[in-house]
């Protein structure tokens, strides 16, 4: 029995578990479009399969491609960051990203690191200068107690926009009715110009088209 306990893995505490990403800070340019797409390259260097989740301070300026995902045993992953409202607005803002690593057996956090990420207006200004400690400190604080949120929230771009029809579907409404307005090939009697006036087929496929019975459509 004692050799079998020796073998045993200790169990990891919640939170422990070092995290290796690189880099450590997202930098965005507005006037540099090649900018707004940043990748985190998260490493695996343990023996055991990792599974992540990334989280945000801001979910509505940023896009995150798979942001839940596993890595096996010494590889590693990248992850795509894009910025998606470069406004003058958030030049200087300091977001958060914060990265969840858990065993794939487990739910509790094994361990997390946080990236910092901020939009600058160019990169061709002169490099900021250092932050005094004052300062630091207070960033520091007001980033731990920034609030983080799913990673679903980001992935709202890549959904189509639900409710109300097309602006394409109303057009070819609008169409439809239109033929079904215009006379008849062989009415002698309108004096709608003879190269306007439909067969019957092409107004049968219109009243298809609007859901109009075709039993309706004979009798009108």
């Amino acid at each position: 029995m004692q050799p079998q306990q020796q073998n045993r893995q200790p169990e990891l505490v919640e939170g422990s578990l070092p995290v290796f990403v690189f880099p450590t800070e997202l930098v965005f340019y507005a006037d540099e479009q090649n900018s707004h797409k940043q990748v985190l390259t998260l490493y695996n260097p343990y023996e055991f399969a990792l599974k992540f989740k990334v989280l945000c301070t801001a979910p509505n300026k940023y896009t995150v491609v798979d942001a839940t995902g596993a890595v096996k045993p010494q590889c590693r992953v990248d992850i795509v960051i894009r910025h998606r409202d470069v406004r003058p607005c958030h030049y200087g803002v300091y977001d958060k990203f914060r990265l969840q690593v858990s065993e794939q057996s487990q739910r509790k956090a094994l361990g997390r690191k946080e990236v910092s990420a901020t939009l600058q207006p160019s990169a061709k200004q002169d490099p900021p200068h250092p932050r005094p400690q004052e300062e630091e400190r207070r960033l520091k604080e007001q980033l731990a107690d920034s609030v983080f949120f799913e990673q679903t929230a980001f992935q709202t771009e890549s959904r189509a926009v639900a409710g109300g029809p097309s602006l394409l579907t109303v057009l070819l409404g609008l169409v439809c009715v239109a033929a079904l307005m215009l006379p008849t090939l062989g009415d002698e009697e309108s004096t709608v110009p003879v190269y306007l006036h439909l067969s019957v087929n092409k107004k049968l496929v219109a009243a298809y088209v609007l859901g109009i019975p075709v039993r309706t459509m004979v009798v009108l």
